[in-house]
C-alpha cells in the first residue's frame, strides 16, 4: 500500500491568494488573523499531543492554516465556522492540500454550539480562537461536550496569562478558577504577533489544558460554584464577607456561609482555589441552622 501524499500546508502567500480570491477583508468583530507560518502551526500541533486516534474540534479554522497539520495528525478534524465563506472554501483547499484527510465542517457560532450539531464526538479542542470571545468559547465548549478530555487554545497573551493563572497571582481571577472546575491548565508558549496575517495589536499565548476524570466537588452544581466565583471577582477589592453578600443574601448570611466552608470571611477571592469555591457553594446551599 502507498503512503498517502504529504499535505501542503498553507504559506504567507497561499493566505493572501486564497482572501483575494474570495475578496475576504478580515474583521476585528470576528477575530480574524490567519496565521501563515507553517513552523508555528506544526509546532501547535505537536504541542496539543494529538494522535490517529483523536477527532479534533478546530473552532475558526478560518483559510485553514491550522486544519492541514491537524489533518495530518488526527482521525478526523471537525471544524466549526461562523463565516459561511469561509466555511464554504475550506472543504476545496483540503481536497487540493490534504485529499485523503477526514475533515467535516459545521457552520455554526461556537458559543451557541451544542452536541446535536456535531457529526462526532470531539476528542480534543485546538483551535486559534478570536480574542474577543476566546474564554466563553473555552468554557461553553468544555461545559456542553464532555467528551473533550484535552485542548490546546491560542489566544491573546493576556488572556493565556488569566486562564493559567494559579491563585494568588495577578492575572488569577474567574476564568482561572472556572477553567480550574474542568480540569488542569498551563501556559504552553507564546506566539508572535509576525507570523499572523493582518498583524495584530498584541502577541499570542498557548494554553493547554486537561480535563479532570470527574469535576471537582461534583456533587454541588457547576452552576452554583461559577455563581460564587462570579459574586467574589465581581467586587475583587472587597473581602469575600462584603463580596458575597449579594449571592448570600446578607454579609452575616455570607460570613455564616465561609466560616461553614472553613474560609476567613476576610479574604479576597484571588487567594481561593475552585475547591475552596465549591465548599463555599456547597454551604450556601445547605446552611448552618441555630
Amino acid at each position: 500500500m502507498s503512503e498517502p501524499d504529504p499535505v501542503r500546508l498553507l504559506g504567507a502567500s497561499d493566505v493572501r491568494a486564497l482572501a483575494a480570491e474570495l475578496d475576504l477583508r478580515p474583521t476585528k468583530r470576528l477575530g480574524q488573523n490567519f496565521v501563515h507560518d507553517a513552523n508555528t502551526v506544526r509546532r501547535i500541533v505537536r504541542l496539543a499531543g494529538v494522535g490517529p486516534d483523536d477527532v479534533v474540534l478546530e473552532v475558526g479554522p478560518g483559510l485553514g492554516s491550522l486544519t492541514l497539520p491537524l489533518l495530518e495528525a488526527a482521525a478526523t478534524v471537525v471544524a466549526v465556522e461562523i463565516d459561511p465563506l469561509l466555511a464554504g472554501r475550506l472543504p476545496a483547499t483540503v481536497a487540493m492540500r490534504a485529499p485523503d484527510a477526514d475533515l467535516r465542517v459545521v457552520t455554526a457560532d461556537a458559543l451557541r454550539l451544542a452536541p446535536a450539531d456535531l457529526p462526532v464526538e470531539p476528542t480534543a479542542l485546538v483551535a486559534n480562537l478570536p480574542y474577543n470571545v476566546a474564554v466563553p468559547v473555552v468554557l461553553h465548549l468544555l461545559a456542553v461536550l464532555p467528551s473533550l478530555r484535552r485542548g490546546l487554545v491560542m489566544v491573546q497573551a493576556e488572556v493565556a496569562e488569566r486562564l493559567a493563572a494559579r491563585p494568588g497571582e495577578r492575572a488569577y481571577g474567574a476564568p482561572s478558577a472556572k477553567l480550574a472546575w474542568y480540569g488542569e491548565a498551563r501556559r504552553a508558549g507564546s506566539v508572535p504577533r509576525a507570523v499572523f496575517w493582518p498583524v495584530p495589536g498584541v502577541d499570542s499565548g498557548l494554553v493547554a489544558f486537561s480535563r479532570h476524570p470527574d469535576p471537582v466537588e461534583s456533587d454541588v452544581p457547576r452552576r452554583d460554584v461559577f455563581a460564587v466565583v462570579d459574586a467574589a471577582f465581581a467586587q475583587r477589592r472587597k473581602s469575600l464577607r462584603a463580596a458575597l453578600a449579594g449571592w448570600a443574601g446578607s454579609a452575616p448570611a455570607a460570613e455564616t456561609a465561609l466560616r461553614a466552608a472553613g474560609v476567613d470571611p476576610g479574604a479576597r477571592g484571588e487567594e481561593l482555589d475552585v475547591a475552596a469555591f465549591t465548599a463555599i457553594a456547597r454551604a450556601g446551599r445547605h446552611p448552618a441552622t441555630a
